[in-house]
């Protein structure tokens, strides 16, 4: 590992940050004190809420931590789309007994206020997914002392987010959970690339720190990419079962329910690609939804909030990475140790076959 990250955590262990719930102060706590880098989500949190999770976190921890932010999104949709897709969604809404939600609300996520609670109070590390800040933005961390990584899914990316003077990238495969981090949502997106190949070319691409994710759920995988190039790596799957995880308890059930065999990547619940379980929701309406983020997630949050209230699974987003049936409900900072067990068993495993 580089110093840098060797000085933000014991083990090249870093819990993804999951917005809507699961990476909550008492996750990412648990996660940092056992020796892995927690992660706050800003993502879909108002600039006081985040604010507010810090606090939390700084309560809770004196170790490091880091907080994920949205960069902005401005695809207008085109409003006859939209109608189209509400009307497909007409039933979902009937039978939640329920409205649409609005989905003519500000594609920035209160980005430039979160920004300045950030400069305000300075916190480790600060992560963005959905592109790459300005340098200026870059820059003014730097100067407050705070870390920075780029969430990138090509080499091009990690290229782009050096140049703009991050301190690490995090590299992305396809078989990660929850929203492709795409600087650009292009409807022709074949799915991306795998974790391993993706980490080497993005090795081969840029001199800043790599971090993997996409998948990853043993110490043997962690192991993996940090051979192939990586210096730490992101789990998300892994630490949404645990108890402190803030995800909701039909989601964590439905990780390892033998009903949800597989995952596929969907643009159901927000209009930007996303890996979940597949569901009746996403099965009756995956093909039908446009490429139109964030509308379709503020639309969709209603019946997502509602079907959550009535137990009903086959109405939520159920995200998940492609290992998501290897997840072990542990307390978080058992399984973060638990992995690095694994990891060193994995080095030990592979240097004792190279002496013989």
């Amino acid at each position: 590992m580089s110093s840098a990250l060797t000085d933000l955590c014991r083990y090249p262990i870093v819990q993804a940050p999951m917005a809507g719930g699961p990476s909550c102060p008492q996750l990412a706590a648990a996660v940092s004190e056992a020796g892995g880098l927690g992660f706050l989500a800003g993502g879909y949190k108002t600039p006081d809420a985040v604010r507010d999770e810090i606090a939390q976190m700084r309560a809770l921890t004196a170790q490091p931590f880091g907080v994920n932010l949205f960069m902005p999104q401005h695809s207008p949709a085109d409003p006859a789309v939209l109608d189209g897709y509400a009307r497909q969604l007409a039933g979902e809404a009937a039978c939640y007994e329920t409205a649409l939600g609005d989905p003519d609300v500000s594609g920035d996520d209160g980005y430039e206020d979160k920004l300045a609670v950030l400069l305000d109070a300075p916190v480790p590390v600060v992560s963005f997914t959905f592109g790459c800040p300005s340098r200026d933005t870059l820059d003014a961390f730097a100067a407050a002392g705070t870390y920075t990584v780029v969430t990138v899914t090509s080499p091009e990316e990690a290229q782009a987010a050096q140049w703009a003077g991050a301190d690490a990238v995090c590299a992305q495969g396809t078989e990660a959970g929850g929203h492709r981090s795409t600087f650009r949502d292009d409807p022709a997106d074949d799915g991306g690339t795998g974790l391993l190949s993706l980490v080497a070319q993005v090795r081969e691409t840029v001199q800043i720190p790599v971090v993997a994710a996409g998948g990853i759920m043993r110490g043997s995988q962690i192991a993996g990419v940090l051979a192939a190039g990586a210096d730490a790596a992101q789990l998300g799957t892994a630490f949404v079962v645990c108890p402190e995880s803030g995800a909701h308890a039909l989601h964590k059930q439905a990780l390892t329910n033998p009903l949800f065999v597989r995952t596929t990547l969907t643009r159901a619940f927000s209009g930007r690609p996303a890996r979940g379980l597949v569901n009746r929701f996403v099965r009756e309406h995956g093909p039908h939804a446009p490429a139109a983020y964030p509308q379709l997630h503020h639309m969709t949050s209603v019946l997502r909030r509602a079907a959550a209230r009535a137990g009903d699974a086959q109405g939520m987003a159920l995200w998940a990475g492609q290992g998501h049936r290897m997840a072990r409900e542990l307390p978080a900072g058992r399984l973060v140790r638990l992995l690095a067990d694994e990891l060193d068993a994995a080095r030990t495993a592979v240097s004792t076959r190279s002496t013989q």
